[in-house]
C-alpha cells in the first residue's frame, strides 16, 4: 500500500523526489505504481503535461494504459484518447491533464521527449531503456513539485540504473520499495508455483526472487533433461528456423506442431571450419530441401543478416521472415518456452544437444552476454521462439505461389483481423485459406 499513498499529505515520504519499485514479476509493481501516478498527477496539478514511458509505445499501451484505463474509469475519471498523438487527456472533478506516451527503444529515442516541460514522468521497466532517454525525461521535469516514478525487474548488478539510482536512493531523495509475488493478493499459491517453475539460474534470481544478480555458467542448464523422442503422430504444422553462416556454422531446425507443442524434430548443421570447405547458398538450399523433404513449412524464420540466402529462398517461392534478434530477451523467452513445454527438442538433433551442453554466459563484469561460440543451433532456436511464438501463432503459408512470390507472416498478419488466426489449407489446393 505504501506505493499508493507515499505522496499524500500525511505520508512521511511526501517530500521525496522519486519512487523506485523493483522486484519479482507479477508482483503488482506496474498496476500499483500506475494508479498512484495518475491519482497524484490529478490531485496535484491542473492543465499540465506528463510522460508515461516504456520500452516501446506498444508496451506502454499494453502494460500501462490498457491495464489502468478501466480502473480509472471505475473511479469516476473521464478521458479522451488521441491515438495519433499518443496522448491521453484525463479529467476529474473539473481538473484536466495531458499524458503523453513515449517508447525508449534506443539512444535515438531521447530526441522524442526533448523540449517538453513536464510535471512528472513514469518509467515502466526503466532497466530496459537507454540511459540517455531516461536522463532526458528526468531533465524535462522542471515544474515545481514534479516527481519521478520508476519500476523495473532486476537486471545485471552493474546496470547503470541499479548503481546510479537504487544504490544511491537515499542520496537522490528517492523512496525505494522492493516487491515480491506475495505482495500481489490476486495471485494464488498455484499461480506463484507455476511461475517459479518457469525460470532457472539468473532469471529465477531476478524474476522470482527479485535480486540484481549476474548470469553465470550454462545458459540452459536444464535443457538436456528435457530432451524427447520425435512423436509418432503426424504434425499439424511445420516451421523452419535458420542461423546462417559462411565461415561460421549454418544451422537449420525443422519444427512440427502437435497438440499445442512445437517439436524441433530434425536439423541441418554444416560447420565450414570442421569440414574444411565452404558451401554456397545453392548448396545450403539443397540442404534446406532435404530437411523439409516435401513438407510445407507455414513459416520460415531466418537470421536477419543472411540477405543473400533470404533472397534465394524468396526467389524459389518461399516466404521468409527476418528473425527478431534481441539476444537477452530471446534467451529469456527460450528458457521459459523450454521450461513450460511450449517447445521440445528431440534427441536426434545432435548438434543442438551438443550446444546445449556448451552454451554459456561470458565472464563479463559489466553486462549479460553469451560466449560467441557453440551458439548456432542456439540462435536458430532463439529466432524461432522470439519470432514465431512471439507472433501469437499467426502465420502465412510459405508455399510457392502461382506468382512465384511469397508473403511474409507480418504482411499476411496485417491483412487479417485482430482475432487469432490458425492457417488451414483448402482441400485440394496449395494456397493459404485466406
Amino acid at each position: 500500500m505504501q506505493v499508493l499513498c507515499w505522496w499524500g499529505e500525511k505520508s512521511p515520504h511526501r517530500d521525496k523526489l522519486a519512487v523506485i519499485c523493483d522486484g519479482a514479476v507479477r508482483s503488482g509493481k506496474t498496476t500499483c505504481m500506475g494508479i498512484s501516478f495518475f491519482l497524484w498527477a490529478m490531485a496535484r496539478f491542473q492543465n499540465t503535461s506528463f510522460a508515461v514511458c516504456g520500452k516501446t509505445i506498444r508496451s506502454v499501451r499494453r502494460n500501462v494504459v490498457a491495464e489502468l484505463i478501466p480502473k480509472l474509469k471505475s473511479m469516476g475519471f473521464s478521458m479522451r484518447v488521441r491515438q495519433a498523438e499518443n496522448e491521453i487527456i484525463l479529467s476529474y472533478q473539473g481538473r484536466e491533464n495531458r499524458f503523453y506516451l513515449f517508447g525508449g527503444r534506443d539512444e535515438s529515442s531521447a530526441a522524442l521527449i526533448q523540449g517538453m516541460t513536464l510535471g512528472g514522468v513514469l518509467f515502466d521497466e526503466v532497466a530496459l531503456m537507454p540511459r540517455s532517454f531516461v536522463e532526458q525525461g528526468i531533465a524535462r521535469c522542471s515544474l515545481k513539485n514534479a516527481k519521478l516514478w520508476f519500476n523495473c525487474n532486476p537486471e545485471h548488478p552493474q546496470h547503470w540504473f541499479y548503481r546510479e539510482w537504487i544504490l544511491k536512493a537515499e542520496s537522490r531523495n528517492a523512496l525505494y520499495l522492493h516487491f515480491t509475488m506475495e505482495d500481489n493478493p490476486s495471485l494464488g499459491e498455484d499461480v506463484r508455483k507455476r511461475y517459479r517453475t518457469m525460470f532457472s539460474g539468473a532469471f529465477y534470481s531476478r524474476f522470482i526472487e527479485g535480486k540484481w544478480t549476474a548470469a553465470t555458467g550454462l545458459i540452459y542448464p536444464f535443457a538436456l533433461d528435457l530432451l524427447c523422442e520425435v512423436p509418432k503422430a503426424d504434425f499439424e504444422r511445420y516451421a523452419v528456423s535458420i542461423d546462417y553462416g559462411t565461415v561460421n556454422p549454418t544451422s537449420m531446425g525443422l519444427w512440427g506442431l502437435l497438440c499445442g507443442v512445437w517439436y524441433r524434430a530434425d536439423e541441418y548443421y554444416f560447420d565450414a571450419r570442421l569440414e574444411n570447405t565452404r558451401r554456397t547458398d545453392e548448396e545450403h538450399f539443397k540442404g534446406f530441401l532435404e530437411l523439409i523433404r516435401g513438407r510445407t513449412p507455414d513459416v520460415i524464420v531466418c537470421d536477419p543478416s543472411a540477405a543473400s540466402f533470404i533472397t534465394l529462398l524468396q526467389s524459389r517461392g518461399f516466404a521468409v521472415t527476418a528473425a527478431k534478434n534481441d539476444v537477452l530477451n530471446g534467451i529469456r523467452m527460450t528458457a521459459t518456452a523450454l521450461r513450460t513445454g511450449q517447445i521440445k527438442v528431440t534427441k536426434g538433433c545432435v548438434d543442438a544437444v551438443r550446444e546445449f551442453s556448451l552454451y554459456r554466459w561470458a565472464d563479463d563484469g559489466a553486462r549479460d552476454v553469451p560466449v560467441k561460440e557453440n551458439d548456432h543451433a542456439m540462435d536458430d532456436i532463439r529466432y524461432f521462439v522470439s519470432t514465431v511464438l512471439g507472433a501469437g501463432e499467426s502465420f502465412a503459408c510459405a508455399v510457392q505461389r502461382e506468382t512465384g512470390k511469397g508473403v511474409s507472416i507480418w504482411d499476411f498478419w496485417k491483412r487479417r483481423s485482430a482475432r487469432p488466426f490458425r492457417c488451414r489449407r483448402r482441400a485440394g489446393t496449395r494456397r493459404c485459406c485466406r
